[in-house]
């Protein structure tokens, strides 16, 4: 952008609202006292970005407001078919407003008139001063207004992205002479999002045809006797709608209203307003970048006045050093009902940590500190004396995170036991929405504002100190204050899962799940490092191999991670399709879709399908597990989150083992570097067999599902029986399948479209086919009407066992988000139910394995699959075990199966 002496830019206010309301939605930003900041933030970061990029010499924004404008009095259906504005904005405007107040930024806003036309209209003033203007807009609308001087500044769907349109930008773009020509092709093409009708039967590159030949809507109306057929028909009695249509289209630029270019100019902002504003929001990193250090200080500043620190309250911290000290605390702690522990280490992977310390707390402002020694012999000796402590399943162990304090005590050789009472996860059960660390939780519900660890080991990563050169009495505060927090946290956690009813949830599903995951990323899972390592060469050579088939197909050599070389080499050189589909930037798609489409037809697609998918077989997943092997056990040892899916599902990651490959051969063959532990031990693998859809007619109660379900028939062929009305053994594959995408798209809230797509039918067959699904199992429909009910009734659902799913937009007026949300209000009770039934199955066989003293052990869970390293010897007692525990794991009248399979790999089990 070229530097000038006068560089205006002019903000679309409505849509940067828009805009930042859509880029949250899924994950809103709440401040600690529940306020939905979303839209003030991604305003304010754009805002922020361009004040620091571009420095503007003058800036304004301009907004619509609420009533009707001069368009809807020609054209009352003007915007009608929108949906009303979310409720969010209600309060988010006036948030906007007061931030731009403390920015000094103007604020312009006109009834009867549109955000456009005041743009419209000071942007042509602005030419006449010899400003630069820049229009900040994602509307198509603003094209018209571009001329030497003006400019498009589209915002991208991305935060860090923007283009810059100019003249010659946009006749590229939109195939004109001149940028005031997307005023005629709007008036005959129309405009969806502001419902202005233009001709029927004439789209974008109709338009620009006949613009190109007639110059403009008017010359054209005038000469239609040059056209022919049904578009000249169209033309001549759709005249006057054409002439509206441009009406509409034209951006007023001359709207009466008072506005002056000095009120625009880039004052210094209210810093103090402003700080305000920022620490209220807790806009904490922009905060940073735009006062620097001094927003943290005033930040804590302005926090002290509201929390409490240790040094507001008395504490009875102590010492456990000696010998005596901890005899002392284990027969105090023995005594106890229940007790919070937390592992002071040094790293936060488990498999490198080393402990540094133990604290305890079982009393508000009460705890007690255990140094560990640098020596690991001296420390296991030291951590033995606790060892019964943790194993007595008669106290209750507290913590936040207890995973990696569980998981830490196994390297150094203690299995700690329940009961157990997890902090986080509770917190995770009662508000899913907010955070969950332990800073959050203390400053929420205690009021208390904890001691950083930056207070302790210094603030820049390349000075910071180890703990372990920590001063004693400084880590003791540091270690038990968390042990006290987490302790005091526990008793108003758990009068809040009360009141919630999540009791069932999290004292039988959850905490039990706790110690199952330490002991799974402890034990990790056998990796063959050579048949990765054989695999990756394998995958190098074929796709040398592909590179070389596309080359000489292609006939030259180009780059094949560019998308606008290979359109060229496709739709240019090639000709593969005489009508190829754009991106927005006006680049050929070559995405999977369009390879996929055209593969059928031309070997250069499908090997570049193939080229695609072994590259990324090899990147992702193959080197990627190979540099993933603890190379002290030969393992992979992941890490998982219990409970960080809005439905409970676990996740794995570091690496993830839930997404490897498995519907391509090529993808299948990495888990055949997954193995045993030795020669005496064979893999298991028990997967529960469609088990959302046993869910489904559990929830529902369908009785033609259940029949199905209890007379052992295959479910799909079953569907297609009934849905297309044939005898059971008549259904033949293309039948069965159409049925299993229904099953399973029932899941998903999958509409008429979504299955005609997936199903490359007629909508109105898709329409058909859910119809006739509905009738053959009515339980189902009414399932999902009473459940979206109850969610709009009480803003959330729940799995069989409480887990609640929070459905914020579930009476939005947006249709796309009220529609969303219907479909998780259908969706998570099923998938939730499922994802707590593994947990229950996992809890109950761990327990089992434990109890009995099995060489067996359970090594990956993976969506509805477990895998065990199973003893040979103990194989006949392990299977019956494990089949039975996960077929009762949870109350259902519908039958559950288990598919077992056994092998010296992943791959074989399976």
């Amino acid at each position: 952008m070229s530097e000038v002496s006068k560089k205006l830019f002019l903000l679309d206010g409505m849509v940067l609202i828009f805009r930042s309301h859509f880029a949250f939605s899924r994950n809103p930003r709440i401040t600690h006292q529940g306020r939905n900041v979303s839209i003030p933030y991604g305003f304010t970061s754009t805002l922020v970005k361009i004040l620091e990029k571009e420095k503007p010499t003058h800036i304004a924004v301009v907004f619509d407001t609420a009533g009707p404008t001069q368009r809807h009095l020609i054209f009352p259906d003007y915007k009608g078919h929108r949906d009303s504005a979310p409720e969010e904005l209600d309060t988010a405007i006036p948030d906007v407003d007061q931030i731009l107040g403390a920015f000094n930024i103007p604020v312009y806003r006109l009834g009867g008139y549109e955000a456009d036309d005041l743009i419209g209209t000071i942007a042509r003033e602005a030419e006449k001063e010899k400003f630069e203007t820049y229009l900040v807009t994602t509307d198509k609308d603003f094209a018209q207004l571009v001329t030497d001087t003006t400019y498009l500044y589209r915002l991208s769907s991305r935060s860090d992205a923007e283009e810059i349109m100019g003249i010659e930008q946009i006749k590229e773009k939109w195939k004109v002479q001149r940028p005031q020509q997307v005023i005629d092709i709007l008036s005959l093409w129309g405009d969806s999002s502001d419902n202005i009708p233009g001709v029927t039967g004439i789209g974008e590159k109709t338009a620009q045809k006949l613009l190109a030949q007639f110059d403009n809507l008017e010359n054209l109306l005038k000469n239609t006797a040059q056209l022919k057929g049904k578009q000249r028909e169209n033309l001549e009695n759709e005249s006057s709608v054409a002439k509206l249509s441009k009406q509409l289209a034209t951006i007023d630029c001359k709207v009466p209203f008072e506005f002056n270019f000095e009120d625009m100019r880039r004052r210094s902002p209210d810093i103090t307003r402003l700080n305000d504003i920022f620490i209220e929001f807790e806009f904490n990193q922009l905060g940073k970048r735009v006062f620097g250090d001094l927003f943290d200080r005033q930040k804590d500043a302005a926090k002290a006045e509201l929390l409490q620190t240790i040094n507001d309250i008395e504490v009875n911290y102590q010492l456990a050093e000696t010998a005596d000290e901890r005899s002392n605390l284990i027969g105090l702690l023995s005594q106890q009902p229940a007790f919070c522990f937390d592992c002071e280490t040094t790293s936060l992977d488990k498999k490198e940590a080393q402990l540094v310390g133990l604290a305890f707390s079982f009393d508000a402002q009460t705890g007690f500190f255990v140094p560990l020694p640098i020596d690991q012999y001296e420390c296991k000796s030291i951590l033995t004396e606790f060892q019964t402590l943790f194993e007595d399943t008669g106290i209750e162990k507290v913590g936040q995170n207890l995973k990696y304090d569980l998981t830490v005590l196994r390297w150094y050789g203690i299995e700690a036991k329940g009961p157990f009472f997890d902090t986080m996860i509770a917190h995770q059960l009662i508000a899913p929405h907010l955070r969950h660390g332990m800073d959050f939780l203390a400053e929420t519900y205690l009021k208390y504002s904890p001691i950083p660890i930056q207070a302790l080991i210094g603030d820049k990563k390349d000075q910071q100190r180890s703990i372990r050169e920590v001063a004693p009495d400084e880590l003791m505060t540091y270690a038990i204050e968390d042990a006290d927090i987490t302790w005091q946290l526990r008793s108003v956690f758990a009068q809040l899962l009360t009141e919630f009813q999540l009791e069932r949830v999290f004292y039988q599903v959850e905490c039990p799940t706790i110690p199952v995951l330490a002991a799974l990323e402890f034990n990790g899972i056998k990796t063959d490092s050579i048949a990765l390592s054989d695999y990756s060469l394998e995958l190098s050579q074929e796709i040398m191999n592909l590179e070389r088939k596309i080359y000489d197909l292609a006939g030259t050599r180009f780059n094949l991670d560019s998308p606008k070389q290979v359109g060229k080499i496709l739709f240019e050189e090639l000709q593969l399709e005489s009508d190829p589909g754009k991106t927005k930037t006006g680049q050929y798609k070559t995405d999977v879709k369009v390879l996929e489409r055209l593969a059928p037809n031309h070997l250069i697609a499908q090997h570049m399908l193939d080229f695609r998918a072994c590259r990324k077989l090899k990147n992702t997943y193959v080197d990627q597990l190979s540099a993933s092997i603890f190379q002290s056990t030969g393992r992979i040892h992941t890490t998982y989150e219990q409970a960080f899916t809005a439905t409970g599902r676990m996740q794995s990651h570091s690496p993830n083992l839930q997404n490897i490959p498995i519907r391509t051969d090529r993808g299948k063959e990495i888990r055949r570097a997954f193995i045993s532990r030795d020669h005496n031990h064979s893999i298991l693998s028990a997967d529960y067999s469609q088990i959302e859809l046993r869910i489904i007619a559990e929830l529902s109660q369908d009785q033609a599902l259940i029949s199905a379900f209890e007379s052992n028939l295959d479910i799909h062929t079953e569907t297609a029986a009934k849905i297309f009305d044939v005898p059971f053994d008549q259904v033949d594959s293309e039948m069965r399948r159409r049925a299993k995408m229904v099953n399973y798209g029932i899941v998903y809230g999958i509409s008429p479209f979504g299955l005609s797509q997936r199903l490359a039918i007629p909508r109105g067959e898709a329409v058909e086919i859910i119809d006739q699904y509905f009738k053959q199992f009515p339980g189902v429909p009414v399932y999902i009407e009473e459940t979206v009910e109850f969610a709009r009734q009480y803003g959330y659902v729940r799995t069989m066992t409480g887990r609640r799913r929070y459905l914020p937009d579930i009476q939005s007026q947006n249709a796309t988000m009220r529609n969303g949300a219907e479909r998780n209000a259908v969706n998570s009770p099923i998938q939730g139910s499922a994802a707590d039934l593994i947990k229950l199955a996992m809890s109950s066989i761990y327990q089992s394995i434990s109890k009995r003293n099995l060489r067996t052990q359970m090594i990956l869970q993976v969506h509805d699959e477990l895998l065990f390293d199973l003893h040979k010897d103990e194989q006949d007692i392990v299977i019956p075990l494990v089949v039975k525990k996960m077929k009762t794991a949870l109350s259902m009248s519908v039958p559950i199966e288990v598919e077992i399979g056994i092998g010296c790999n992943w791959l074989e089990a399976h």
